[in-house]
């Protein structure tokens, strides 16, 4: 199960193995900040407040949009964390602006 806290609501969502934090987002119509989709505007922020071992390994958009204290305290980016199995993730959208 998959928990997103958006900007106004939260939601639990089904997992879709091999999607990102923001494509389950907005397949769910839950209010999430974001702009590009592609990692290089950085609205689409999280905080994983768990389930990071379910999640892809940050990625090279990630490292040039948040300096690696970010991504050590938990946070990434929506668009680039993609679910890689099942389990318990929960993600709150932390942007910047």
């Amino acid at each position: 199960m998959l928990l997103i806290k958006g900007r106004t609501a939260e939601a639990s969502v089904a997992i879709k193995v091999g999607r990102s934090i923001l494509d389950h987002a907005l397949e769910h119509q839950i209010d999430v900040a974001f702009s590009c989709t592609r990692g290089t505007c950085a609205r689409c922020r999280c905080f994983i407040a768990a389930g990071m071992d379910y999640l892809s390994p940050p990625s090279d958009a990630e490292y040039d949009r948040m300096d690696e204290e970010e991504i050590a305290q938990g946070y990434r980016l929506g668009c680039q964390a993609i679910v890689r199995e099942n389990g318990e993730i929960k993600a709150m959208n932390k942007p910047y602006f």
